[in-house]
């Protein structure tokens, strides 16, 4: 017998029997249920094992929220915040005065609104001023941006990412399942619109300003870790048969106090070494639209201690987070 209806309707689910388990959630929820609610809203969610359905997730959520589940709170201020991962329009002032009222209660939500009062925002949660890079590569155009974040933000990211984390795959064309990636060896995981808290909604609008593009053109930030011996082998960013290709690849520094990591962009000649808070930009396309082969780089090895970067790839129009891959 099962006491717990978020542990049956799991066992209920592993054995296939997946409108037994959401009915079973729905009822349990109905019963005063916050868990019950959350289960199911993260099932729509991420699209298994019922099918993707963001309008009832919401709903879900909401129900969980109002019964007082607190990380429920804090997914819903995201999603108020980025609108639903761009299906309806953001509301960074209703995401606001969310956190406002659930800071009361939570410290993660209090630490959340502590750090946003520390960073110079405007009303819709971008920049006051937009970052302004310095070019260090004339052609193909290199860029950096020093001291882009804060120590405190970029701690932020990497605490956030953290549970995410998991050994870089690719899927096997011939089994479909997954294998190690061939060239990158890092463990890394990327931020979904659930994940993207008021912080790091402020963070990807402040790398929008930067680079001139709109917030919904980049992929969900993806946070890389590299332990000594990993790397990321020469590669390009862009996407073979993409119909909306990478046109830019934005990089943020995290750390410092590793030894190797740079970033090598060896037909250019130049070495990236990464400095913490620093952030650089690259295009990766040339005018005809082609993947420009200059642009081939590294992640060097890292030969002590664990570098960690921040990596926004952005499109050439808007992406949907539920759906696409980091790539």
């Amino acid at each position: 017998m099962h006491s717990d209806p978020v542990e049956h309707a799991l066992s209920l689910a592993n054995a296939g029997k997946i409108e037994e388990a959401r009915a079973l959630l729905a009822q349990a929820g109905g019963q005063g249920s916050a868990e019950a609610w959350m289960q199911l809203a993260v099932w729509y969610l991420i699209g298994a094992p019922l099918g993707r359905d963001i309008d009832q997730a919401r709903t879900c959520l909401s129900r969980a929220v109002a019964i007082g589940h607190v990380d429920g709170a804090l997914m819903e201020i995201a999603l108020l915040a980025n609108g639903n991962g761009g299906r309806d329009a953001p509301d960074w002032a209703a995401a606001m005065r969310a956190l406002e009222v659930a800071a009361h209660g939570d410290p993660v939500a209090a630490a959340h609104l502590a750090l946003l009062t520390r960073m110079a925002l405007k009303d819709d949660g971008s920049p006051l001023v937009a970052p302004k890079g310095d070019v260090f590569h004339e052609t193909p155009r290199l860029v950096r941006f020093p001291h882009l974040l804060s120590a405190e933000e970029c701690a932020h990211l990497a605490t956030s990412a953290q549970p995410l984390l998991q050994p870089s795959f690719v899927l096997d064309p011939r089994s479909g399942r997954p294998m190690p990636h061939p060239i990158r060896t890092s463990d890394g995981g990327a931020i979904g619109p659930t994940g993207e808290d008021l912080v790091i909604r402020a963070i990807n609008l402040r790398i929008a300003a930067a680079t001139g593009t709109d917030v919904a053109n980049g992929e969900p930030l993806t946070v890389l870790r590299y332990s000594p011996g990993q790397q990321y082998r020469r590669h390009l960013d862009t996407i073979a048969g993409a119909a909306n290709q990478r046109v830019a690849t934005f990089i943020v520094y995290l750390n410092q106090g590793f030894v190797g990591g740079e970033t090598d962009f060896p037909a250019l000649g130049v070495t990236v070494r990464p400095s913490a808070g620093d952030a650089i930009l690259f295009e990766t396309l040339l005018p005809d639209g082609s993947p420009d082969p200059r642009l081939l780089h590294t992640g060097e090895p890292v030969r002590a201690g664990a570098k960690w970067i921040a990596t926004r790839w952005i499109r050439q129009g808007p992406v949907d987070p539920w759906t696409i891959a980091s790539g």
